[in-house]
């Protein structure tokens, strides 16, 4: 099993958008899980295309992580 990371988007009217963060690779669907199973299948997918054309796959992804902000001093303007 081979580890990529794929970030995922609540958008406004409710659907979730998943996209690689390695290449090329966006879904959405009607929950977040039903976009982590496309974004699973739509890797594999693009992954199988490059064996085919004979390039190499990519690493797993690094260490991936999320940041806290303080916005305070920009939110009290």
């Amino acid at each position: 099993m081979t580890t990529y990371a794929v970030i995922y988007e609540l958008a406004n009217d409710g659907s979730w958008h998943a996209r690689a963060a390695e290449f090329p690779v966006f879904t959405c669907g009607d929950s977040r899980e039903e976009a982590e199973r496309l974004i699973r299948e739509a890797i594999a997918f693009h992954l199988e295309e490059d064996v085919r054309e004979g390039r190499e796959l990519p690493p797993e992804s690094g260490d991936v992580g999320t940041v806290d902000v303080d916005l305070s001093s920009v939110i009290a303007q």
